[in-house]
């Protein structure tokens, strides 16, 4: 009996640790099948994100800005909401020149050494932009520049990207001129004092006969933050540029001059040119009097006059000046300009265009 008893307790035994062996088996057979179902999820959801992730996007063009323009640093990837930047880029970090799609470069920054360039061969489709607000006058070696630039940037109307130093835009409800206060005659600006030049040359005549006060290097002082307080004093402002090219229409007209509330007397190219740009009514032109003596009775008959002084500003109803450009405005225009420029275009001379 108590062998028979023994037998009987190991039998129990032997089932029980079946049973649980085969409960283990079981349990751990669910545990695999699940979690390799997971696993199976996880990794088929992992596959379709990286799928999506890799499917085409718009490319982003990428603009060099191969020198600051004269040294001056200035805020990238911001621009006037009239720029469009969508899908554009703007960098100056070399290391990327090429995958650029554009690369723009400041004439006066690069012009004195072919070294100075970006290096060659460039990308068959970069674009190389050449950027100059100067005139032809004052643009050294531009030969250098022969069979290489695909796109002109500057103030010249017919470069592929016209670029301005001011323009006018139509007045909005609730816009209204006021006429500044006019305590003063004749206002002049002037930096660069070349005795031979054309512009001293005629203030040099017409002094005899107008008295005119000159601000600039060497004359009376200007500071910076009273720039508008003090012309706006004035009736009128010579706004002589120290080149005539065709085009060349400075800060000297539309921020000395029209941003300051005076009637500018311009010296540059010929009336029809700056009629292309302002109001024919909206300035004197040299040319418009055989003599400087002639100029300045016209003057001093105007100040005397104000009715007729004031159909110089009837324009100021319909229209209001831009001249707070910066490097920012001109450069922000590149990202618009290559999304519509032709392939394959390269500017032969340079030089033979731009005089």
């Amino acid at each position: 009996m108590e062998h028979h008893g023994k037998a009987q307790a190991y039998r129990n035994y032997i089932f029980v640790f079946i049973a649980q062996f085969g409960l283990a088996f079981a349990l751990f057979f669910v545990y695999n099948y699940a979690n390799r179902s997971v696993l199976n999820e996880e990794f088929s959801y992992s596959y379709s994100s990286v799928s999506v992730h890799q499917e085409p996007v718009n490319e982003t063009r990428i603009i060099l800005v191969w020198t600051w323009p004269f040294g001056g640093v200035f805020p990238l990837n911001k621009c006037p909401p009239y720029n469009d930047l969508s899908g554009c880029y703007y960098t100056a970090n070399r290391s990327l020149y090429s995958s650029a799609a554009a690369v723009v470069m400041h004439h006066r920054d690069v012009c004195y050494s072919k070294k100075q360039l970006p290096p060659l061969p460039k990308s068959p489709n970069q674009y190389w932009v050449w950027f100059n607000l100067e005139s032809p006058s004052h643009s050294p070696n531009l030969h250098f520049m022969d069979n290489l630039i695909n796109l002109t940037m500057s103030y010249r109307a017919d470069s592929d990207i016209f670029s301005p130093y001011g323009w006018l835009e139509p007045n909005q409800p609730g816009d209204n001129f006021t006429m500044p206060q006019k305590t003063k005659l004749v206002a002049w600006v002037v930096s660069n004092w070349n005795p031979s030049s054309k512009r001293v040359r005629y203030y040099e005549e017409i002094k005899k006969f107008l008295s005119v006060d000159v601000y600039g290097r060497q004359h009376l002082g200007l500071p910076r933050t009273e720039h508008a307080k003090i012309l706006s004093q004035y009736k009128f402002y010579f706004a002589f540029e120290n080149s005539i090219h065709e085009d060349y229409i400075t800060e000297k007209l539309w921020k000395n001059a029209l941003s300051s509330g005076c009637v500018p007397i311009v010296l540059g190219p010929s009336r029809q040119n700056y009629e292309r740009f302002i109001p024919k009514d909206s300035f004197i032109h040299v040319e418009d009097f055989s003599t400087a003596e002639q100029l300045a009775k016209h003057i001093l008959k105007l100040d005397k006059d104000e009715k007729a002084y004031q159909q110089y500003f009837s324009w100021r109803s319909r229209l209001h000046p831009f001249a707070d450009t910066n490097w920012q405005t001109h450069y922000c225009r590149v990202c618009k300009a290559i999304k519509e420029a032709p392939t394959n275009k390269v500017i032969g001379k340079l030089g033979a265009w731009y005089r």
